[in-house]
């Protein structure tokens, strides 16, 4: 492998990097969202959250990609590939992380609840205030979880034409007829993201955890 083969496979990953952070951001205050709908069983949108991540949880990463960029222009939808990349990964991410807030609301302690209309907190301050610190805490680990799962599902979108750490690996593996070497670099650069995840997941928990627990 030359120098420019090392960097297109690293330019790859900037593309890789971009698309999860991207999509982490907005998939995971749309899983608390939809978390809220289902927490509150809002009539009608229940249902439909319910339906969306049934259907979204069961779907492979790479045919909804598909579906978003080939079958969208029929109804008159047509996207980029980036855009419909990261169209795809949110609502992916979105729909994994609706189950994790929801579980964490579902579990959350009701003496807290109690307490907190005690001191007679409103329902947007009770949320700010004592659930919303409490649920994110608890919901962490498994977040970060769902984060590396989402770098790892980035090659999906290569499909409609995103060139990211695996689609330039099979590039200069193409190219040089040598696919180990270009393929050892991109584990090794997926491997470098996901610690990173974890290293920052760490550090989270360390800034927000009990003053005994350090």
């Amino acid at each position: 492998m030359t120098s420019y083969d090392y960097y297109s496979i690293a330019y790859g990953a900037l593309a890789t990097v971009s698309l999860s952070l991207i999509s982490i951001v907005l998939g995971v205050p749309l899983g608390l969202g939809l978390a809220l709908v289902r927490w509150s069983r809002l009539p009608v949108f229940n249902q439909l959250t319910i339906a969306y991540v049934s259907i979204v949880r069961t779907c492979p990463t790479v045919t909804l990609a598909l579906l978003i960029f080939y079958a969208l222009p029929v109804v008159g939808i047509s996207m980029e590939p980036v855009s419909a990349g990261i169209l795809t990964l949110t609502l992916s991410t979105a729909a994994f992380n609706t189950e994790i807030w929801r579980n964490a609301l579902v579990n959350f302690p009701q003496d807290q609840y109690d307490a907190a209309l005690s001191f007679g907190m409103n329902r947007n301050l009770r949320f700010r205030r004592i659930i919303l610190p409490h649920i994110s805490r608890t919901s962490l680990p498994a977040l970060v979880s769902e984060m590396t799962l989402q770098v790892k599902s980035t090659p999906a979108v290569a499909i409609i034409g995103i060139v990211e750490i695996t689609r330039a690996a099979i590039r200069v593996g193409a190219r040089t007829y040598e696919p180990l070497p270009p393929f050892i670099f991109a584990l090794v650069l997926y491997s470098l993201i996901v610690l990173a995840f974890v290293k920052t997941q760490r550090a989270v928990e360390r800034r927000f955890a009990p003053p005994g627990d350090h």
